[in-house]
């Protein structure tokens, strides 16, 4: 598995957190939950962006790109 760690542990974070009781380690998972949610919301997929480059690609014509965003909103409203 790459290393895809975009959180970086620091030596004064992992000693606060082998200190934490259950309500401080709860808290701080939670933070580190929203701010990962907020991120991938940020990071959201623009349909409108998608569909103009797969419709550049040679040999996709009106119908097949139709069909290829179907599997795709499909998908992501899953």
């Amino acid at each position: 598995m790459a290393d895809q760690n975009i959180y970086t542990l620091t030596r004064e974070t992992y000693k606060q957190i082998k200190s934490f009781n259950r309500e401080q380690m709860q808290h701080f998972v939670g933070q580190i939950y929203k701010n990962a949610e907020a991120n991938h919301t940020e990071s959201a997929v623009d349909i409108n962006e998608l569909r103009s480059r797969i419709g550049e690609i040679k040999g996709i014509g009106e119908n097949r790109l139709n069909e290829i965003m179907s599997v795709i909103s499909e998908y992501l409203n899953s």
